[in-house]
């Protein structure tokens, strides 16, 4: 029997980083505001998140200004769209295996 826990991506294993893709899965971009309110989580651990997905190139970045005010938003990129594609099918591979 194959053992899909194996085939599960690390950078989604945190509930929060799992919500973030979540969100970004179904939306083009989606402003930092908005995910902060989406999860309830700080501005620090929020950041930190969206750091380690960025770097893993999982999520593009997008500055720019609405008015006189800075606006950073997110999208999800094909390389992370994919992973978490992969991520879900593993899921639902184990939820199956189990059963």
């Amino acid at each position: 029997m194959k053992n899909y826990i194996e085939e599960l991506n690390k950078a989604f294993e945190s509930r929060m980083r799992l919500g973030i893709m979540s969100i970004l899965m179904v939306n083009d971009f989606i402003d930092f505001g908005t995910l902060k309110e989406q999860l309830q989580i700080t501005d620090g651990n929020l950041a930190s998140h969206l750091s380690a997905l960025e770097k893993l190139q999982y999520i593009e970045v997008r500055k720019q200004f609405i008015g006189k005010k800075p606006n950073t938003s997110y999208a999800v990129t094909e390389a992370g769209k994919k992973a978490f594609s992969e991520h879900l099918t593993a899921l639902e591979k184990l939820i199956k295996q189990s059963i």
